[in-house]
Formats: structure tokens, C-alpha cells, sequence
């Protein structure tokens, strides 16, 4: 039986496998479909997967799509953000 990974368990395990092995990191960035799936997560092909890689002077914001005003948290959702854990990958020194 296969569950469901949510975004952020998707994000971490390719991030994870980026870091640990350069040529997955380098598909990552040039064919993020293929590398997916050597990951065993497949995307409806409605998806578009961009890759970007930050550097020291790079930032990148990515801004959600806006939740409708009538949507609401599934159980799974609701739990994820009602305790959560945070995993800083990054130490950020801002002034």
C-alpha cells in the first residue's frame, strides 16, 4: 500500500538525495520529471517542475496560490501545522 507524500516530505527527500549525490542533483535541475520519478514520485503531467538552485547571494520567494476563502485544512494538513516541527536547512544572519 503507498501513501501519499505531502509537499514537504516530497521536497526533503529530493533535497536530501540532491545534496548526497551530484549527478541526481544535476537531472534534478535539467529534467525535475525524471528525477521524480527515479524518486518514486510521480506528478500528474498537468505539473510544471522548476528547479533552482540558491546560491550565498541568491534568494528565492516562492509565493503560494492563494487558498480559497472556503477551504479548509484536512485532518492531515491540520496536524502538520498544529504543533509542527521546523527543520532549519539554512542559518540566516539578517540585520
Amino acid at each position: 500500500m503507498s501513501t501519499a507524500m505531502t509537499r514537504k516530505e516530497i521536497e526533503e527527500k529530493l533535497i536530501t538525495r540532491a545534496w548526497q549525490d551530484a549527478s541526481f542533483k544535476q537531472e534534478l535541475l535539467s529534467n525535475p520529471q525524471a528525477a521524480f520519478e527515479k524518486e518514486g514520485i510521480t506528478l500528474p503531467e498537468s505539473i510544471k517542475v522548476t528547479v533552482v538552485e540558491e546560491s550565498p547571494s541568491s534568494f528565492y520567494l516562492v509565493l503560494p496560490t492563494q487558498p480559497s476563502e472556503t477551504a479548509e485544512l484536512s485532518e492531515t494538513e491540520l496536524e502538520s501545522v498544529a504543533g509542527g516541527k521546523f527543520i532549519d536547512v539554512d542559518v540566516w544572519k539578517c540585520k
